[in-house]
């Protein structure tokens, strides 16, 4: 999804919105279901977010929605697969999902407690490594973590 499409699904008031949702999710074979729909107005209504699952559980429940936690890490796996979220495996026992699918990197707070974006321009990449034979760079995830000064 481009940075423009991102920014039209976060118009929740807009009937575009829904409609443009509802779409994407048919373009790539998930049924726009009520769950769905309202996993994706906590997702992509409220800015650009670094979520975990659990995060977005809770905030499912604390609006009154019955929805199991596997269920929202099937429904946030099929949003990655769409193109719709962009997954930060950043730590072994934390996974975030980024609403933010542009190509940017990341500042993590030791202890995994918080994730900011890097502002675009302010992070040089120098020469990359050559990849094997038969692959290409995909992506390049720069994560840069943070401690408090004492």
């Amino acid at each position: 999804m481009t940075v423009s499409t991102q920014s039209h699904l976060q118009t929740a008031g807009s009937p575009c919105w829904a409609s443009r949702l509802r779409d994407r999710m048919r373009d790539h074979g998930l049924r726009p279901t009520r769950q769905r729909m309202h996993l994706a107005t906590l997702l992509f209504t409220r800015g650009n977010r670094h979520v975990t699952a659990e995060e977005i559980h809770a905030e499912a429940h604390g609006e009154g929605v019955s929805v199991s936690l596997a269920t929202v890490y099937n429904t946030l796996h099929q949003f990655t697969e769409a193109g719709l979220l962009r997954v930060l495996s950043i730590e072994t026992n934390k996974t975030y999902f980024d609403t933010d699918v542009s190509d940017h990197h990341h500042f993590l707070v030791d202890g995994g407690a918080q994730l900011f974006d890097i502002p675009e321009g302010s992070l040089e990449m120098g020469r990359l490594p050559t990849p094997p034979e038969g692959y290409e760079i995909a992506h390049v995830d720069v994560v840069i973590r943070l401690r408090r000064k004492d």
